[in-house]
């Protein structure tokens, strides 16, 4: 069942490290949910880069009910249906388009699509979406793009992701327009083919203490 926004907000700021997660193998899904939440994380975001994603997201909600967990790379329509029937509780795409704006429709509270720019972060919120993601952070300039568009857009909230690491994390969730990072440090695919958990729960752990 989807969450509304304001209980991903609040996730968010309960544990502001999102992880993005790439998991090729569904046998992984409840294990690495596991993991996290241990390491005091409350939201994950599975990527639909895999033929397994959809199934992952089920078994991660599964394992860990409490856990917040979005789909990412969501970019058709079949996507958005498919995620919330997998019982995806956010959205997440690396940009948006006519089509996929007509999909989401009714999901748009719970949908976090990615800009780099002051006029895309204008567009998206003028068409109802409540959180955007900075995409690729690091690309699109990073803690000084986000402090200038705080100026003229600071009813704007975002969650930058693209080059967010351990040393940074903490430099973008000091402004007051980031409510949470995400990135792919904290599980990335070697540790979760390598069904390395008590890492895993050790670095979402330092990851938090340092934020």
């Amino acid at each position: 069942m989807t969450q509304s926004l304001e209980t991903l907000k609040a996730a968010a700021r309960r544990a502001p490290i999102v992880p993005v997660l790439v998991v090729p193998d569904v046998q992984s899904a409840a294990p690495l949910a596991d993991a996290l939440v241990e390491g005091g994380l409350t939201t994950a975001e599975v990527t639909l880069r895999t033929a397994s994603g959809l199934a992952v997201i089920e078994a991660m909600k599964k394992a860990q009910p409490d856990l917040i967990v979005g789909a990412g790379t969501v970019l058709t329509g079949g996507d958005v249906l498919n995620s919330i029937q997998a019982g995806a509780d956010f959205l997440v795409s690396p940009g948006m388009s006519p089509k996929l704006l007509e999909a989401i429709a009714e999901y748009r509270d719970i949908t976090i699509p990615g800009v780099a720019t002051a006029s895309e972060a204008m567009s998206r919120n003028e068409e109802g979406f409540k959180m955007l993601k900075l995409f690729p952070a690091a690309v699109a300039g990073g803690v000084p793009a986000l402090k200038a568009l705080g100026g003229p857009l600071p009813h704007l909230t975002f969650m930058p992701t693209g080059g967010v690491s351990t040393d940074n994390a903490a430099e973008y969730l000091a402004l007051p327009n980031v409510i949470a990072v995400g990135g792919s440090w904290i599980a990335t695919e070697k540790d979760i083919a390598a069904s390395a958990w008590s890492e895993i729960t050790a670095k979402a752990k330092a990851a938090l203490q340092k934020v």
